[in-house]
Protein backbone atom coordinates (compact mmCIF):
# COMPACT_ATOMS: atom_id res chain seq x y z
CA UNK A 1 0.00 0.00 0.00
CA UNK A 2 1.57 3.35 -0.97
CA UNK A 3 2.07 5.88 1.80
CA UNK A 4 3.37 9.38 1.23
CA UNK A 5 3.98 10.73 4.72
CA UNK A 6 5.81 7.97 6.59
CA UNK A 7 6.95 9.66 9.78
CA UNK A 8 6.56 12.81 11.86
CA UNK A 9 9.29 13.65 14.36
CA UNK A 10 10.10 16.50 16.70
CA UNK A 11 13.33 18.38 16.05
CA UNK A 12 14.16 18.60 19.72
CA UNK A 13 17.38 20.50 19.10
CA UNK A 14 15.32 23.49 17.92
CA UNK A 15 13.45 23.87 21.23
CA UNK A 16 14.98 26.40 23.63
CA UNK A 17 12.28 26.46 26.31
CA UNK A 18 10.24 23.39 27.20
CA UNK A 19 8.11 25.31 29.70
CA UNK A 20 6.18 27.39 27.15
CA UNK A 21 3.32 26.46 24.84
CA UNK A 22 3.15 24.14 22.96
CA UNK A 23 6.18 22.32 24.40
CA UNK A 24 4.65 22.22 27.87
CA UNK A 25 1.91 19.92 26.57
CA UNK A 26 2.98 16.46 27.82
CA UNK A 27 2.33 14.63 24.53
CA UNK A 28 4.37 17.24 22.64
CA UNK A 29 7.13 17.54 25.25
CA UNK A 30 7.84 13.80 25.09
CA UNK A 31 7.22 13.31 21.37
CA UNK A 32 10.03 11.59 19.51
CA UNK A 33 8.42 10.26 16.32
CA UNK A 34 5.18 8.87 14.97
CA UNK A 35 5.47 6.24 12.26
CA UNK A 36 2.52 5.66 9.96
CA UNK A 37 1.66 2.26 8.49
CA UNK A 38 -1.95 2.88 7.43
CA UNK A 39 -3.36 5.32 4.89
CA UNK A 40 -5.89 6.37 7.57
CA UNK A 41 -4.48 7.69 10.85
CA UNK A 42 -6.44 9.13 13.76
CA UNK A 43 -5.24 11.44 16.53
CA UNK A 44 -7.40 11.17 19.65
CA UNK A 45 -7.25 12.69 23.11
CA UNK A 46 -8.91 15.17 25.41
CA UNK A 47 -9.14 18.84 24.51
CA UNK A 48 -5.74 20.43 25.02
CA UNK A 49 -3.86 17.15 24.60
CA UNK A 50 -1.90 18.42 21.57
CA UNK A 51 -3.49 16.46 18.72
CA UNK A 52 -4.72 19.52 16.82
CA UNK A 53 -1.45 21.33 17.52
CA UNK A 54 0.56 18.57 15.86
CA UNK A 55 -1.90 18.29 12.96
CA UNK A 56 -1.56 22.03 12.34
CA UNK A 57 2.24 21.71 12.42
CA UNK A 58 2.08 18.97 9.78
CA UNK A 59 -0.08 21.27 7.62
CA UNK A 60 2.50 24.03 8.05
CA UNK A 61 5.33 21.77 6.91
CA UNK A 62 3.23 20.66 3.91
CA UNK A 63 2.83 24.28 2.82
CA UNK A 64 -0.95 24.21 3.35
CA UNK A 65 -2.72 27.27 4.68
CA UNK A 66 -2.82 26.80 8.46
CA UNK A 67 -6.12 28.70 8.45
CA UNK A 68 -7.53 25.94 6.25
CA UNK A 69 -7.03 25.02 2.61
CA UNK A 70 -4.30 23.74 0.31
CA UNK A 71 -1.01 25.10 -0.98
CA UNK A 72 -2.72 27.60 -3.31
CA UNK A 73 -4.99 29.15 -0.68
CA UNK A 74 -3.97 32.44 0.90
CA UNK A 75 -6.58 32.52 3.64
CA UNK A 76 -5.44 34.27 6.82
CA UNK A 77 -7.27 34.05 10.14
CA UNK A 78 -6.21 35.41 13.53
CA UNK A 79 -4.66 32.76 15.84
CA UNK A 80 -4.25 30.32 12.94
CA UNK A 81 -0.46 30.39 12.82
CA UNK A 82 1.29 27.18 13.80
CA UNK A 83 3.23 27.42 17.06
CA UNK A 84 4.91 24.06 16.41
CA UNK A 85 5.44 24.18 12.66
CA UNK A 86 9.16 24.95 12.57
CA UNK A 87 9.97 22.23 15.11
CA UNK A 88 8.63 19.16 13.29
CA UNK A 89 10.21 17.10 10.55
CA UNK A 90 8.26 15.13 7.94
CA UNK A 91 9.66 12.02 6.24
CA UNK A 92 8.17 11.25 2.81
CA UNK A 93 8.32 8.38 0.33
CA UNK A 94 7.37 9.77 -2.12
CA UNK A 95 6.53 13.38 -1.31
CA UNK A 96 3.22 14.76 -2.58
CA UNK A 97 2.15 18.38 -2.82
CA UNK A 98 -1.58 17.83 -3.36
CA UNK A 99 -3.77 17.87 -0.29
CA UNK A 100 -5.88 19.95 2.07
CA UNK A 101 -6.04 21.03 5.69
CA UNK A 102 -9.54 21.29 7.18
CA UNK A 103 -10.02 23.29 10.35
CA UNK A 104 -13.64 22.96 11.42
CA UNK A 105 -13.41 26.17 13.47
CA UNK A 106 -12.34 28.29 10.48
CA UNK A 107 -14.39 26.61 7.76
CA UNK A 108 -16.85 29.52 7.61
CA UNK A 109 -13.93 31.85 6.82
CA UNK A 110 -12.69 29.46 4.14
CA UNK A 111 -16.11 29.43 2.46
CA UNK A 112 -16.16 33.25 2.58
CA UNK A 113 -12.65 33.33 1.10
CA UNK A 114 -13.89 31.30 -1.90
CA UNK A 115 -16.78 33.74 -2.35
CA UNK A 116 -14.32 36.64 -2.41
CA UNK A 117 -12.27 34.89 -5.08
CA UNK A 118 -15.39 34.29 -7.14
CA UNK A 119 -16.22 38.02 -7.05
CA UNK A 120 -12.80 39.15 -8.27
CA UNK A 121 -13.04 40.82 -11.72
CA UNK A 122 -9.83 39.24 -12.97
CA UNK A 123 -9.16 35.56 -12.38
CA UNK A 124 -12.35 35.07 -10.41
CA UNK A 125 -15.81 33.97 -11.41
CA UNK A 126 -17.96 30.93 -10.83
CA UNK A 127 -15.15 28.60 -11.91
CA UNK A 128 -13.79 28.98 -8.36
CA UNK A 129 -16.64 26.72 -7.21
CA UNK A 130 -15.94 23.92 -9.69
CA UNK A 131 -13.81 22.03 -7.16
CA UNK A 132 -16.52 22.41 -4.51
CA UNK A 133 -19.63 21.15 -6.27
CA UNK A 134 -20.41 24.13 -8.52
CA UNK A 135 -21.78 26.65 -6.05
CA UNK A 136 -20.89 28.59 -2.93
CA UNK A 137 -20.35 26.53 0.20
CA UNK A 138 -22.45 29.14 2.02
CA UNK A 139 -25.45 28.06 -0.07
CA UNK A 140 -25.50 24.71 1.73
CA UNK A 141 -25.97 23.59 5.30
CA UNK A 142 -22.79 23.20 7.34
CA UNK A 143 -22.83 19.41 6.96
CA UNK A 144 -23.64 19.57 3.24
CA UNK A 145 -20.75 21.99 2.71
CA UNK A 146 -18.33 19.63 4.47
CA UNK A 147 -19.45 16.70 2.33
CA UNK A 148 -19.23 18.83 -0.83
CA UNK A 149 -15.63 19.61 0.09
CA UNK A 150 -14.81 15.95 0.76
CA UNK A 151 -16.55 14.70 -2.37
CA UNK A 152 -15.46 17.30 -4.94
CA UNK A 153 -12.23 18.87 -3.68
CA UNK A 154 -10.42 15.79 -2.42
CA UNK A 155 -8.69 13.51 -4.92
CA UNK A 156 -7.03 10.15 -4.87
CA UNK A 157 -3.38 11.20 -4.73
CA UNK A 158 -2.87 13.54 -1.81
CA UNK A 159 -2.56 14.08 1.93
CA UNK A 160 -5.70 15.20 3.73
CA UNK A 161 -5.44 16.63 7.23
CA UNK A 162 -8.76 17.07 9.03
CA UNK A 163 -9.29 18.63 12.44
CA UNK A 164 -12.57 17.42 13.99
CA UNK A 165 -14.60 16.96 10.77
CA UNK A 166 -17.50 15.58 12.82
CA UNK A 167 -18.22 19.11 14.08
CA UNK A 168 -20.68 19.62 11.21
CA UNK A 169 -21.69 16.04 10.49
CA UNK A 170 -24.70 14.16 11.82
CA UNK A 171 -24.15 10.45 12.58
CA UNK A 172 -25.56 9.57 9.15
CA UNK A 173 -23.23 12.03 7.43
CA UNK A 174 -20.29 10.70 9.43
CA UNK A 175 -21.02 7.32 7.85
CA UNK A 176 -21.21 9.03 4.45
CA UNK A 177 -17.79 10.53 5.15
CA UNK A 178 -16.38 7.06 5.85
CA UNK A 179 -17.69 6.04 2.43
CA UNK A 180 -15.75 8.95 0.89
CA UNK A 181 -12.55 7.67 2.50
CA UNK A 182 -13.28 4.18 1.22
CA UNK A 183 -14.12 5.32 -2.32
CA UNK A 184 -10.97 7.43 -2.70
CA UNK A 185 -8.90 4.35 -1.96
CA UNK A 186 -5.50 3.83 -0.38
CA UNK A 187 -3.69 6.39 -2.55
CA UNK A 188 -5.39 9.15 -0.56
CA UNK A 189 -3.70 9.47 2.84
CA UNK A 190 -5.63 10.82 5.81
CA UNK A 191 -4.60 12.13 9.21
CA UNK A 192 -7.65 13.07 11.24
CA UNK A 193 -8.04 14.51 14.74
CA UNK A 194 -11.44 13.44 16.01
CA UNK A 195 -13.66 12.73 19.00
CA UNK A 196 -16.17 10.69 16.99
CA UNK A 197 -16.46 6.97 17.83
CA UNK A 198 -18.15 6.48 14.44
CA UNK A 199 -15.31 7.99 12.41
CA UNK A 200 -12.73 6.22 14.59
CA UNK A 201 -14.26 2.90 13.57
CA UNK A 202 -12.85 3.00 10.04
CA UNK A 203 -11.39 -0.48 9.41
CA UNK A 204 -7.63 -0.86 9.44
CA UNK A 205 -7.00 2.65 10.74
CA UNK A 206 -4.08 3.50 13.00
CA UNK A 207 -5.03 5.38 16.19
CA UNK A 208 -2.62 7.46 18.28
CA UNK A 209 -3.74 8.58 21.74
CA UNK A 210 -2.44 11.99 22.82
CA UNK A 211 -3.60 11.26 26.35
CA UNK A 212 -0.41 9.20 26.51
CA UNK A 213 2.98 10.81 26.82
CA UNK A 214 4.49 10.35 24.30
CA UNK A 215 1.51 9.64 22.00
CA UNK A 216 0.98 5.89 21.75
CA UNK A 217 -0.88 3.65 19.33
CA UNK A 218 -4.09 2.19 20.80
CA UNK A 219 -6.84 -0.17 19.70
CA UNK A 220 -10.24 1.23 18.76
CA UNK A 221 -11.90 -0.70 21.59
CA UNK A 222 -9.48 0.80 24.11
CA UNK A 223 -10.31 4.42 23.32
CA UNK A 224 -12.49 6.32 25.82
CA UNK A 225 -14.59 7.41 22.84
CA UNK A 226 -15.65 3.82 22.20
CA UNK A 227 -15.88 2.75 25.83
CA UNK A 228 -17.91 5.72 27.07
CA UNK A 229 -20.29 5.61 24.09
CA UNK A 230 -20.78 1.86 24.46
CA UNK A 231 -21.41 2.18 28.19
CA UNK A 232 -23.92 4.99 27.64
CA UNK A 233 -25.86 3.19 24.89
CA UNK A 234 -26.03 -0.09 26.79
CA UNK A 235 -26.73 1.35 30.26
CA UNK A 236 -28.14 4.82 29.67
CA UNK A 237 -30.39 4.95 32.73
CA UNK A 238 -27.65 3.82 35.11
CA UNK A 239 -25.04 6.16 33.64
CA UNK A 240 -27.37 9.16 33.91
CA UNK A 241 -28.47 8.23 37.42
CA UNK A 242 -24.85 8.14 38.56
CA UNK A 243 -24.06 11.37 36.70
CA UNK A 244 -26.94 13.26 38.31
CA UNK A 245 -26.33 12.12 41.87
CA UNK A 246 -25.94 15.13 44.19
CA UNK A 247 -22.42 15.95 45.24
CA UNK A 248 -21.47 14.75 48.68
CA UNK A 249 -21.63 17.40 51.36
CA UNK A 250 -18.26 18.98 52.04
Amino acid sequence: MPLYLREVSLRRETVSNWDVYPYNIPAIRHLEELRFRSHVVFFVGENGSGKSTLLEAIAYQCGFSTAGGGRSNMLRVDAAESALGEAVRLSWLPKVTEGFFLRAETFYHFASYLDELAREPFGGGRWVYEAYGGRSLHERSHGEAFLALFTHRFGRRGLYLLDEPEAALSPARQLAFLRVIHDLGPTAQWIIATHSPIILGYPGAQIFSFDESPPAEVRYEDTPHYQITRQFLQHRERVLAELFQPDEAL
